[in-house]
């Protein structure tokens, strides 16, 4: 599921393969940009901002003041593959909605929930709460974000981007469970400051990880404590984990705890 880490992991193969780099064509395939054309430009930067990624693509010449970036947000199929040119795609040409080329490399963008030329990105994301994977993130703005909103449960607020960018569901049921609080708890009763802490550290050390972990194990069974493991015995007290629904911004999401080790 795609969270902060996994699109800064994103940026990070973006950048490697476009970055600095001339793109020879581009084809955006949603009828909104079906005439747009950013061939003959430099890719000036690749960055992740919280779940956002931002394609930013120089001016078409000095002076004009025509830069734009091209801004993707994964949702929950989407994905960005970079590879050589004339390498096999490995999903299908139907899912792709934008695809980049450079001389040497080619860029595919797929299912991506949202994608759009932005002429000022910084203005259009200036809502987000403090990136949890930028080198300058605002601690104390995010404490202060959460804080709030004390009637919000933790579990909301954690998926809450205005307050907080980057946690996704799987990672705010990993956090609820490690700091030992119970997703439903309001914010006003939880330590801000540690859960704060705790999620720039699981963020930062997944975002360049092939697979996520919150654990330190690298196994596929035992990557998680909680999410995706309903009924199975928790890796601490051997109670089963609970499964349930929880208000969050968007609409209800699926969340996981320890019924005995989160109170």
């Amino acid at each position: 599921m795609p969270e902060g880490d996994t699109v800064f992991a994103a940026a990070a193969r973006l950048r490697a393969g476009l970055g600095g780099r001339v793109l020879e064509s581009t084809d955006f395939r949603i009828p909104s940009l079906a005439t747009a054309d950013l061939s003959g430009r430099e890719v000036s930067a690749v960055r992740s901002v919280g779940k956002h990624l931002l394609i930013d693509v120089a001016e078409s010449r000095p002076g004009a003041g025509d830069a734009v970036s091209i801004h993707s947000h994964l949702k929950m199929e989407g994905a960005w593959h970079v590879h050589p040119r004339g390498q096999r795609w490995r999903r299908p040409a139907y899912q792709a909605r934008a695809v980049l080329r450079t001389a040497d490399h080619e860029a595919v963008g797929f299912d991506l929930g949202v994608l759009e030329l932005l002429a000022d990105p910084d203005a259009a994301l200036a809502y987000l709460g403090p990136d949890l994977l930028a080198d300058d993130f605002d601690r104390e703005e995010a404490i202060r974000r959460l804080a709030s909103r004390p009637d919000d449960t933790i579990g909301a607020a954690l998926l809450d981007q205005r307050l907080i960018a980057g946690i996704g569901n799987v990672f705010r049921s990993e956090i609820c469970f490690l700091r030992r609080v119970l997703p439903t708890r309001p914010v006003r009763e939880v330590d801000l400051g540690p859960v704060v802490d705790l999620s720039r550290r699981l963020l930062w050390a997944n975002r360049l990880r092939s697979a996520r972990t919150t654990t330190g194990n690298t196994s596929p069974n035992a990557r998680m404590w909680v999410y995706g493991r309903h009924g199975r015995l928790c890796r601490r007290c051997a109670t089963p984990v609970k499964r349930g629904e929880l208000e969050s911004p968007g609409g209800e999401r699926s969340i996981y705890w320890c019924p005995r080790c989160q109170i």
